[in-house]
């Protein structure tokens, strides 16, 4: 291969994320060959000067991409692909898993001589469409390493957290904060409204102390205002991720009560019927 040349890259799974990123590779120069289970997804990315790829002719691409929807998604795609992987192939797997999936995917790829890396992000489809994405990766670190020229497209940072599963055991700590903190939010936002404060200027009045964050610069005002739309965060995708984290500190027998408090209020919340809702929602709880 020329130095000019970039690897041939095959990219399964166009949501909101996965479109986004590929969007990105074919930009830098990259051959992309795209994959959706429905191939409709793709179309944009035809236009773009992706390939539409087959599963069958997967083992003709070094470098494997997946962005699904969870566990089962992905386990089911692997499935598909798995009779046609050859020996040295690398997959790199951004979805967000829990980390008994991906060691179990992880070490039914090595005996294909398979690489591969758990490497969920975190960023939201605005991080995806800048490629200012942060990486969360396990698994070997010279094939990390190799990765450098596509991550760069992709994100402003990658850091190796350690072997396969650490990347989204990573991800799953990301997402307890995120969701928990959530919660912590609408009740200092419905408390300030109580006691008479002009909730619209909390965000700005707190921000670059110690209780700013960037969910509480998104929520806070939405949370003030009843500003439920369009919708950024899914109720019932939070409690999904706070889910994994519970399910992950049982298997060590750690206790977090905090977060698990937190998944009880998103989950009574999601079977009133906000499931697809925005988080901000979540102050119609206490307000109540």
């Amino acid at each position: 291969m020329h130095a000019n040349q970039k690897t041939p890259i095959a990219f399964l799974g166009m949501g909101l994320m996965g479109t986004r990123m590929a969007s990105r590779l074919l930009q830098a120069g990259y051959p992309v060959a795209v994959w959706n289970r429905s191939p409709l997804a793709c179309e944009p990315l035809q236009q773009q000067g992706a390939l539409l790829l087959k599963l069958n002719d997967i083992g003709s691409y070094h470098v494997i991409l997946t962005c699904l929807a969870d566990d089962q998604a992905v386990q089911n795609v692997f499935a598909q692909i798995q009779p046609y992987l050859k020996a040295e192939q690398i997959i790199v797997d951004f979805s967000s898993l829990s980390v008994s999936a991906t060691q179990q995917l992880a070490q039914s790829a090595q005996q294909q001589q398979v690489t591969w890396i758990d490497s969920p992000v975190s960023g939201g489809t605005m991080g995806a469409e800048q490629g200012t994405l942060v990486i969360f990766a396990g698994g070997d670190a010279k094939t990390i390493e190799q990765l450098t020229p596509i991550y760069n497209v992709l994100s402003q940072r990658v850091t190796r957290m350690g072997e396969s599963g650490t990347g989204q055991a990573t991800k799953i700590c990301n997402q307890l904060i995120v969701a928990a903190n959530s919660t912590l939010i609408a009740e200092a936002v419905a408390l300030a409204d109580q006691a008479g404060v002009d909730t619209t200027l909390l965000a700005p009045a707190l921000a670059g102390g110690f209780a700013d964050s960037k969910p509480f610069q998104i929520l806070a005002p939405r949370m003030a205002t009843h500003t439920f739309e369009p919708v950024q965060w899914k109720v019932q995708t939070l409690s999904k991720d706070l889910n994994n984290a519970l399910l992950l500190a049982q298997s060590f027998n750690l206790k977090i009560p905090v977060a698990q408090k937190a998944l009880l209020q998103l989950q009574a919340h999601q079977e009133n019927g906000f499931a697809e809702k925005d988080l901000a929602t979540i102050i119609k709880i206490i307000e109540q």
